[in-house]
């Protein structure tokens, strides 16, 4: 890491005493997860993207990705996690609605409120998964969310849903089966049976007649909003692959100490310095003009690659489920799809056949 702020150094310390050791339990126990959530609460470190007044501290874009990178390195279900709600009151905190910041702003740091996403289905082309219909004072939401991760840990979400003029709207919903007076309902699924990171408790929601409030709205966006926004974020995915891709090497390197073949330390060194390179021009894109496409399936290829070289020095017991190679190799996976559009898609695929 090439910058240094406090909150680097405190997120360091309590990811390498408290959550490197818990990797694999992490992985597959969803209490363990929400524990390890909540330590990053007690240090203050879940509102990074809310301005001061909001409760948090305000920090650099270099900063907050370095953060995200490093909660990556060592594990993967709980970077997946904790973004989520980073998400949320990064929404919030762009809100108009005061009475909703009030509300919720100064206790998201903490984790006193815990918030989740779901709007990924608004990237999706043909007809919308969730729609909001105007009406008095609010909207009536019919659909379904595919995808809100942090079932049983946060307590509310952010929905995303398609007006018919083809805006979003995006309110506070409930992150529980519940049912209004007026027989809107929100049903959620069992948590879905993934490969990777199951403990993060993936479900989908059913909104019949769901009435949201304008109290409960953050904002309304144009149509073709989702689309803007992830060509110009089209970056931020990256850091989870760059903290992956380090997560890889940092078994190459305890396994080369044990078995002293010197291979593993020159396959090491090559893909070392090939992940500085990638994280300095991906860092500088940040900076100037650059093809963030491409750079942004360097750095999910070399996840993949660094997570392949764990597991051929594991040997057969990286073919163990809690292996640390294993769990790397699969979160490779996530990494690889998570915020993922048709063109970065194009990029990764072209990359491969380059």
């Amino acid at each position: 890491m090439n910058c240094r702020h406090p909150l680097l150094d405190i997120a360091q310390s309590y990811l390498r005493e408290f959550v490197a050791p818990q990797a694999a339990e992490l992985d597959s126990d969803p209490a363990a997860l929400q524990a390890a959530l909540k330590g990053l609460g007690e240090h203050s470190l879940l509102a990074l993207r809310v301005p001061q007044t909001g409760g948090a501290a305000e920090i650099s874009e270099e900063i907050f990705r370095t953060f995200q990178e490093m909660v990556t390195r060592y594990s993967g279900a709980l970077a997946f996690l904790q973004t989520q709600h980073q998400s949320a009151g990064g929404l919030l905190a762009k809100s108009d609605n005061e009475a909703l910041k009030q509300e919720y702003l100064p206790h998201l740091a903490t984790g006193k409120r815990l918030l989740g996403v779901g709007f990924s289905q608004l990237r999706r082309q043909g007809e919308p998964a969730l729609i909001a219909q105007p009406v008095e004072a609010g909207f009536l939401l019919n659909g379904y969310v595919p995808w809100i991760t942090g079932f049983g840990c946060f307590q509310e979400f952010i929905a995303g849903a398609t007006l018919p003029d083809g805006g979003a709207v995006f309110g506070v919903v409930p992150f529980v089966e519940t049912y209004q007076n007026n027989s809107g309902k929100i049903i959620l699924s069992e948590p879905m049976e993934l490969a990777a990171m199951a403990s993060t408790n993936t479900v989908t929601a059913q909104f019949n007649q769901w009435f949201l409030p304008k109290e409960r709205v953050l904002f309304v966006k144009p149509a073709g909003w989702i689309h803007e926004n992830d060509r110009n974020n089209v970056l931020q995915h990256s850091f989870f692959a760059l903290g992956c891709a380090r997560a890889g090497l940092d078994i190459v390197e305890a396994v080369g100490k044990t078995k002293q073949l010197p291979f593993i330390q020159t396959t090491f060194d090559a893909l070392d310095q090939e992940l500085l390179n990638c994280r300095a021009g991906i860092i500088e894109a940040y900076r100037q003009p650059a093809d963030r496409l491409k750079l942004r399936a360097w750095a999910i290829e070399l996840a993949c690659r660094c997570a392949t070289a764990a597991v051929t020095v594991s040997s057969g017991a990286a073919n163990y489920k809690h292996n640390a190679a294993q769990r790397v190799y699969r979160e490779a996976l996530v990494f690889t799809v998570a915020g993922q559009t048709t063109a970065v898609m194009e990029a990764t695929l072209s990359r491969l056949i380059r």
